[in-house]
């Protein structure tokens, strides 16, 4: 963070958050003025509940949704006009995502494309967003992504093997449903990537050259939260209601810190990387985010290193340096202890290809406001030295 002075804005949408809110979120859309809803969900989820919960909410109050479930993980620049053209023909008024990451950034760009036209890749960057969107009703069925809360929509544009970045307060949806019973259904492995993508938000927004006093807090309390909740993932408790509670918050305070901090490297090299192999957002960050806490570590000041030294609940050095390697450390072990890969080579990536996976991070708008500015030789070498 910057010594400058400056004025903070803090975005978030309305959030209802708890066990028991699912339901709410049929009232929540029919208070935006969904007669003709949109459902965003995948398929995957449709093997759940939690999709019909909200169906027969809205039919009961007298709406007519209409399902679209066309949407994978790092979701395509393709099924996102297809998304649109959907929403155009039945003529939909509201938009409900009901799913993870993937599905509400799909809905995201949905609601972009038939508000502003166009093609969604075209909105790629800094609000370039001109038009009001439909209302957007995020139900988040993991603890992730954090694009419940965030201003951020991510699209895989896989002509050039990258992912897309659109970042524009007009993305926040209107309402946010986090129930934690729904994240009881997602597969372990799925559930070990989220936790590790929450753990990486939160260093992030803390690390963020945007970061300042309305962030940090959200930032800390999630890197807090999250570290314990890993110890007792690692532990084999994935599913009590205490640890679906914490990681819930955990997503919940790292998504409202990152969108209105923004990331860094972390999330600049995993996009690339993310759209060239389609590997899992958050392996890619458990095997980056040691690797660039040591690079940006110095940058932080004493007193900002020992608030995230106790955030993680390790020993203090005197030493700065010190502190900072023995938080990547702990960082590492809490990878390694829910079995996350110890390398990207374990992804599939190719040292060959470390050239275009460093010209697309250098490019990426994370890679903005990460604390240290960082050469294509610096992120060449992070690359290099996470294989």
């Amino acid at each position: 963070m910057t010594s400058e002075a400056r004025v903070a804005k803090f975005h978030t949408p309305e959030i209802l958050f708890g066990f028991g809110a699912l339901p709410e979120a049929a009232t929540v859309a029919l208070g935006l003025g969904a007669r003709r809803p949109l459902v965003v969900t995948d398929p995957g989820l449709q093997r759940t509940p939690w999709p019909d919960v909200v169906l027969d909410g809205l039919r009961s109050q007298g709406a007519r949704p209409v399902v679209w479930s066309d949407v994978c993980p790092n979701p395509r620049a393709t099924q996102v006009l297809s998304g649109a053209e959907t929403y155009r023909t039945a003529g939909c008024d509201v938009i409900v995502a009901v799913g993870g990451g993937s599905v509400i950034d799909a809905a995201k760009g949905v609601a972009l494309v038939v508000s502003n036209g166009g093609h969604v890749l075209e909105y790629e960057g800094v609000d370039r967003v001109r038009l009001p969107l439909p209302p957007i009703v995020a139900v988040s069925t993991t603890a992730g992504s954090g694009a419940d809360v965030s201003q951020f929509c991510v699209i895989n544009d896989a002509d050039r093997g990258t992912k897309v970045t659109i970042a524009s307060r007009s993305l926040v949806p209107d309402v946010a449903v986090i129930d934690p019973a729904t994240h009881a259904t997602v597969p372990a492995d799925a559930n070990a990537a989220a936790a590790i993508d929450v753990l990486s938000h939160g260093v992030e927004a803390y690390f963020s050259r945007a970061a300042g006093p309305l962030t940090d807090s959200h930032a800390l309390r999630s890197v807090a939260l999250c570290v314990h909740a890993l110890d007792r993932l690692a532990g084999g408790d994935a599913h009590s209601r205490e640890q679906l509670e914490q990681m819930a918050l955990a997503s919940l305070e790292a998504g409202m810190a990152f969108s209105n901090a923004v990331l860094g490297a972390v999330h600049a090299m995993s996009h690339p990387v993310g759209g060239r192999y389609d590997s899992t957002h958050g392996r890619i960050n458990g095997v980056l985010l040691p690797h660039v806490v040591r690079h940006n570590g110095e940058t932080l000041t004493p007193g900002r290193v020992e608030d995230l030294v106790r955030a993680v609940g390790i020993p203090a050095s005197a030493r700065p340096t010190i502190s900072v390697d023995r938080i990547a450390n702990r960082f590492r072990d809490l990878a390694d202890g829910i079995g996350l890969p110890a390398g990207l080579a374990d992804l599939g990536v190719r040292a060959d290809d470390i050239p275009i996976l460093t010209e697309h991070a250098i490019a990426d708008l994370c890679m903005a406001t990460n604390p240290r500015p960082a050469t294509s030789e610096d992120i060449d070498g992070l690359y290099r030295e996470a294989s």
